[in-house]
């Protein structure tokens, strides 16, 4: 069997992956799994710790050869704000209730929620149901090698 025992950041290796697995954000944090590829091959992720895993990174397999992780669609709140304030105090309120957001200039994604969502909506957000990727901020405790903190909801 395949084994991957190393991980290399997203963008650093240009060459074609030897394959791709597909995982939802918590999915992406792990140390030892078995993953299926997308064309059913099997590859033992066999990691020294646990890492959070970002869509584009890198398995670095034994022979040499990489798999790219790839963010799952997930079933998103897409949460727009009225101005750059606006959308700060947003995620001030996301942030203060531990919940994990990818943060853009002009929006946030969280994992859909409908207590959050309602109190944004409160809050004057426009929040829509999307299913897209999810690749939320990477902050203290959300780092390679670091423990994650999963909202529930």
């Amino acid at each position: 069997m395949l084994r991957a025992t190393s991980v290399i950041p997203a963008g650093t290796v240009v060459s074609e992956p030897f394959g791709t697995v597909t995982l939802a954000h918590d999915e992406r944090h792990l140390r030892r799994k078995l993953l299926h590829l997308a064309d059913d091959t099997m590859v033992m992720l066999d990691l020294k710790e646990t890492v959070l895993l970002a869509h584009g990174d890198r398995l670095m397999l034994e022979d040499g050869e990489t798999v790219e992780v790839l963010a799952a669609e997930e079933r998103l709140l897409e949460i727009r704000p009225r101005n750059g304030l606006h959308l700060i105090e947003l995620a001030w309120h996301l942030g203060n209730r531990h919940l994990a957001a990818q943060i853009e200039e002009e929006r946030i994604l969280i994992q859909r929620d409908h207590v959050i969502r309602e109190m944004l909506v409160g809050l004057g957000a426009e929040v829509h149901e999307v299913v897209e990727p999810f690749q939320p901020v990477r902050g203290a405790y959300h780092s390679h090698g670091g423990h994650g903190h999963h909202a529930h909801g």
